[in-house]
């Protein structure tokens, strides 16, 4: 295939950001181009009705399925907040100190409601990091836990949930974000560990969501130096093929922001984006600036015209994404949006998990 039909296909892999509290002309001119999703941040946000509204626009403007997606974990990483209409939720360390599967279960499908009021269809949780490095400047509380198997048993649990309200979770960050002492955002952290080391304390909980039928895996850009000590896990054939082969995880892999500064400022645009597809990666998240949005598509489609990758990668990673449009939702209503946020039922269920400590240090252990 060429021309204007592979370039849809190729845009299809991608999910983009974009700036303000309407649709810019930059993502509408990238859903004509054919890209599956959209994710949305604080900047996209000013209240529930604003932001059904603006997904509803989205989703009519497209014509088509059109996967919305956002960051909804609880504790410091939640886009959406009690003043904008939603039930906050204490951080994950907090349900994972309760130790309750059932608990787990029950948030998982109140974030999945809230998130389907708005007709938000993704939400990049459970965060299934092991979190063993009390320096770890980006993980700390936004762990279940620093043992695998509660992670792995409260992070399947939290995904089965969100997935019964019918919004589709993503575990995240594969194979593991949390022994690192940097920040990914910023830089490119490595990680010595050995495999016998991963698969013990990193892949458990992989093992576990994709037993568990996770819709979707995030990839972390860090390097596992037993694996591949040139290239982080989003670029990495032999990362990926330890998800696929030993996590038993078959879903859509999704990357983290590929404008994120471990990727950016380490390997171009040319390298990376058709590299991650070359390594396994399905849908790639180019989260900021419309040029390199559209230029990531181009690149990853002169790739496949000129056969660096095949035409079978191509549709593979185009049928995992298939997989994940299941989950995209007809636009809500934006007059019924907030009778479902914030019920009675929602705040009692929150208050159910014990707050942390007094002093803990949401970075540390």
């Amino acid at each position: 295939m060429t021309g204007a039909g592979l370039d849809r296909d190729v845009a299809s892999l991608f999910c983009v950001g974009f700036q303000g509290k309407t649709p810019s002309p930059e993502v509408l001119e990238l859903i004509r181009r054919g890209v599956h999703g959209v994710v949305l941040f604080s900047r996209n946000v000013d209240d529930a009705e604003q932001v059904a509204a603006l997904v509803g626009e989205l989703k009519r403007r497209a014509g088509r399925p059109l996967l919305v997606a956002i960051d909804q974990e609880g504790g410091r990483v939640a886009r959406l907040r009690a003043p904008q209409g939603f039930t906050e939720l204490p951080p994950m360390r907090a349900l994972g100190e309760t130790g309750d599967e059932a608990l787990a279960h029950e948030v998982g499908a109140l974030l999945g409601r809230e998130l389907r009021a708005v007709g938000i269809d993704q939400d990049y949780a459970p965060v299934v990091d092991v979190d063993t490095n009390p320096a770890n400047p980006v993980i700390g509380d936004r762990s279940l836990s620093r043992d695998p198997a509660v992670v792995g048993r409260l992070g399947a649990a939290l995904a089965r949930g969100l997935q019964a309200a019918g919004v589709a979770a993503c575990a995240k960050h594969f194979p593991g974000h949390g022994d690192t002492s940097q920040d990914s955002h910023k830089d490119l952290p490595h990680l010595p560990h050995r495999l016998d080391r991963l698969r013990e304390v990193e892949l458990p909980p992989f093992r576990a969501l994709a037993r568990a039928g996770v819709a979707a895996v995030m990839t972390a850009h860090v390097v596992f130096d037993a694996l591949d000590p040139r290239r982080p896990a989003t670029l990495s054939p032999e990362v990926m093929r330890l998800l696929r082969e030993e996590a038993g995880f078959q879903g859509c892999a999704v990357s983290d922001d590929l404008e994120m500064s471990a990727v950016a400022q380490h390997f171009p645009l040319e390298e990376a984006a058709p590299g991650a597809i070359l390594a396994g990666v399905d849908a790639l998240l180019v989260c900021h600036r419309p040029e390199v949005q559209h230029r990531a598509i181009d690149l990853v489609r002169g790739a496949v015209e000129d056969g660096r990758i095949a035409a079978a990668r191509l549709a593979e990673a185009r049928g995992r994404v298939a997989g994940l449009l299941r989950y995209a939702g007809p636009p809500p209503d934006p007059a019924r949006a907030r009778a479902r946020l914030r019920t009675p039922d929602h705040l009692a269920l929150a208050a159910r998990i014990p707050p942390l400590a007094a002093g803990h240090d949401p970075t540390a252990a």
